[in-house]
């Protein structure tokens, strides 16, 4: 039987956990897996579901601002928030793995991540940061981070007045060049990696992860550990067909 348990993970990180009930206090391979923007921890049960099923202890926490974190702030303020909550995330992930070595829930090391829309762009993020980790996968996510947010800041200067300063965004734009995966390929180290996004997505470039896998495939050695897959005429939504992918490319390489 599956169980599903909530946890706070440190003092902030609402977590649901998601894992094979008889084996829930044994060391098991494991994936977290960051949802997107606006949504919450809840929203990706079936992905970890499917995922308990082939023996996974599955992560799902809440970002900062979202699910039971959420605050009573305006959607201005929360959009402006982005960045923060992604460096968050960044952050947190090391948190995450040092409760689960603590209790020694990891088996062999068999660490992964993976991530929807923000969760994806933290996925690319976190790349950067930890060699420790496995395996992962971007779905309808950028690893163009730094192109992003410049974007972004673009159309809310258009929409109006931005409650932070040019000094402040760019303070924002250093600390996202060191997370920013597109500048920094060489940090994959050959990991296996999958990435999903339909391409008619209006939130989340699609050429921001095609044109990344189109250069960054040619460093790979083994060009099966890099894997894009391109769902025609899908737009900002997840589909069945990705989860499932997913799902396999775990099991494949975790």
């Amino acid at each position: 039987m599956i169980g599903v348990y909530k946890e706070t993970i440190g003092d902030t990180i609402s977590s649901i956990i998601v894992v094979d009930a008889a084996k829930k206090d044994e060391p098991l391979p494991v994936v977290t897996y960051f949802h997107g923007f606006t949504s919450a921890k809840e929203h990706n049960l079936p992905i970890a579901y499917l995922l308990a099923e082939k023996g996974y202890r599955v992560i799902l926490p809440d970002s900062k601002l979202h699910g039971d974190r959420e605050e009573d702030i305006s959607s201005l303020k929360l959009h402006v928030s982005f960045w923060d909550i992604v460096m968050q995330n960044v952050k947190e992930f090391n948190d995450i793995k040092n409760y689960l070595d603590d209790h020694n829930l990891i088996l062999d090391e068999r660490i992964g991540v993976a991530g929807t829309s923000m969760g994806g762009i933290t996925t690319s993020a976190v790349l950067t940061k930890y060699p420790w980790i496995k395996t992962a996968a971007i779905l309808m996510g950028s690893p163009k981070i730094t192109t992003y947010a410049k974007a972004l800041v673009s159309s809310y200067k258009k929409a109006g007045d931005l409650p932070i300063t040019d000094e402040e965004i760019e303070l924002i734009y250093n600390q996202l060049e060191e997370l920013d995966l597109s500048l920094q390929p060489e940090k994959l180290e050959q990991r296996p990696l999958l990435f999903w996004h339909g391409d008619q997505d209006p939130t989340v470039p699609f050429d921001h992860s095609h044109s990344f896998y189109e250069e960054t495939r040619e460093m790979y050695k083994d060009k099966g550990n890099i894997k894009f897959l391109r769902e025609k005429g899908q737009d900002h939504k997840v589909t069945r067909f990705a989860i499932l992918e997913t799902v396999k490319w775990f099991e494949k390489n975790l």
